[in-house]
């Protein structure tokens, strides 16, 4: 005999921390352990303080100090210990280990589990504000094999105490979540911050897998991130799979492409050829070092429905697009590029180019865009233009036929002499071996012809991308 949770009528509104930890407790057939390191016991106390733990919790430990973490999962070698490498180290062997000593005979209908995490809060000078991973392995089947939700978290609050508390919470409420919201992953997000100030904790990557699961795409959950404003970027890598902002821009160089994607159009491939071409002519070019990021703004997204909401097959279609041409892709709520430009300040100190089309160059200098800065546009220019930060321009074509580039666009009067003094420190640098045939392409038009079923769009975009559209019947192509 197997039970199953489906069907189990979840509590009215949010239930409280007692009342989700007690309801854990008092299910017969749920039955794991908690292994937490570097933060202490902070998600097991709420279980054990709710009552009834005694046939629910197997055991719970903390492997504090590092030789005797490794002892028990092993070293570390590249990835560090507050890393996803060591939560899954942590995930496997503790059910393996349940397995080992829970026979299935004596306990037929036990639905095992085990949560982990691994974390480093605040240091005692407060320069460092901490993060980690955090996650669960269960089953709501006794049958069933195990799913898995794999959390990063990131604290902004600067009292160790008060990330302790909210990581404790944010346990509690993945692993209530797992077992009563499994069905409804979209609120299985919204709740991990039930009862957590929101500005105190920040989700900046999940992943779900396992059975349970194999209807859920890990970007639409990495959509969910920044739509919900538990995040301002996320990042995803051409298997579809959502990856760690930090442990992919840490000490790189960075080239960032922003667009509508909408599709991919040879405009952009040649963007993102020319662009790399000059990269790779400096004296310290070194293509490992290099990470290329083709970023969407949410904004661009919701400018797709009228409703001012995300159109999600219009989203799926451009990332599928984007993964099938090996790119990792990176969607933000960076509207303005000085907050994308301070984004990858935060993890590196190396060169990052943005490369940009006139328009959005235009929009740059143009002071109604920093109205919501007290410093206006000053204040954004000082977070854009950091060290090493570059601009690489490809030009357009008017309807006259004029090649408009660096030379002989238009800005502010005011704004001229800021202009050219980034001009002048080479901040600002011309795409000059673009391709003159492509200027009169734009990704609207193209979208227009696929969705009126005309013929031609296919010579406007990379050969992968057409083969795409058809095959998978992207954008409204029939």
């Amino acid at each position: 005999m197997s039970v199953s949770l489906k069907g189990d009528q979840p509590f009215e509104n949010v239930p409280s921390v007692k009342a989700k930890a007690l309801r854990i407790n008092l299910n017969e057939h749920i039955y794991g352990t908690f292994a937490e390191i570097g933060a202490g016991q902070e998600v097991a106390r709420h279980f054990f303080r709710s009552g009834g733990a005694s046939g629910t919790i197997a055991k719970t430990m903390s492997a504090y100090d590092k030789a005797f973490s490794d002892a028990i999962y092993g070293q570390e070698t590249n990835s560090g210990y507050v890393s996803e490498s060591r939560l899954n180290k942590m995930l496997d062997y503790e059910i393996n280990l349940l397995e080992d000593r829970m026979s299935r005979k004596k306990h037929p209908n036990k639905m095992f589990f085990t949560y982990a995490n691994t974390v480093a809060t605040i240091d005692f000078a407060k320069k460092y504000k901490g993060h980690g991973w955090m996650g669960i392995k269960f089953q709501t089947n006794s049958k069933e094999a195990y799913s898995e939700i794999h959390i990063h978290v990131r604290f902004h609050s600067f009292e160790a105490k008060a990330q302790q508390e909210a990581l404790g919470l944010m346990g509690l409420n993945l692993i209530y979540g797992a077992f009563y919201k499994h069905n409804e992953p979209r609120k299985l997000l919204r709740y991990l911050f039930d009862h957590i100030d929101p500005d105190a904790i920040e989700i900046d990557t999940i992943n779900f897998s396992g059975p349970l699961f194999n209807e859920v795409d890990n970007r639409l959950m990495s959509l969910e991130l920044v739509k919900n404003g538990m995040t301002e970027a996320v990042m995803f890598g051409p298997d579809g799979n959502n990856i760690l902002p930090a442990r992919v821009l840490w000490k790189k160089d960075i080239l960032a492409i922003r667009g509508s994607f909408r599709p991919v159009t040879l405009v952009n491939e040649d963007m993102y050829l020319k662009s790399k071409e000059i990269i790779s002519k400096d004296e310290n070019f070194n293509e490992k070092n290099l990470i290329n990021l083709f970023e969407i703004t949410l904004s661009n997204l919701r400018s797709t429905n009228g409703d001012g909401d995300v159109n999600e097959e219009d989203f799926m279609d451009r990332a599928k697009l984007l993964c099938a041409l090996g790119q990792t892709v990176m969607i933000t709520n960076f509207k303005e590029y000085y907050r994308l430009a301070e984004y990858f300040s935060n993890y590196t100190q190396n060169q990052v180019v943005l490369t940009m089309g006139v328009n959005n160059l235009i929009e740059i200098f143009d002071e109604k865009y920093y109205d919501d800065l007290r410093g206006g546009i000053l204040e954004a220019f000082g977070k854009l233009f950091v060290k090493k930060l570059r601009i690489f321009l490809y030009p357009i074509e008017t309807k006259d036929g004029i090649i408009i580039n660096s030379n002989n666009i238009h800005v502010a009067n005011k704004m001229k002499n800021l202009y050219k003094y980034f001009k002048s420190n080479k901040i600002l640098i011309d795409i000059k071996k673009y391709n003159e045939k492509l200027l009169k392409i734009y990704s609207f038009k193209v979208l227009k012809k696929i969705k009126n079923g005309k013929s031609g769009w296919e010579k406007m975009l990379p050969e992968e991308v057409t083969n795409q559209i058809k095959s998978k019947k992207l954008f409204g192509y029939k």
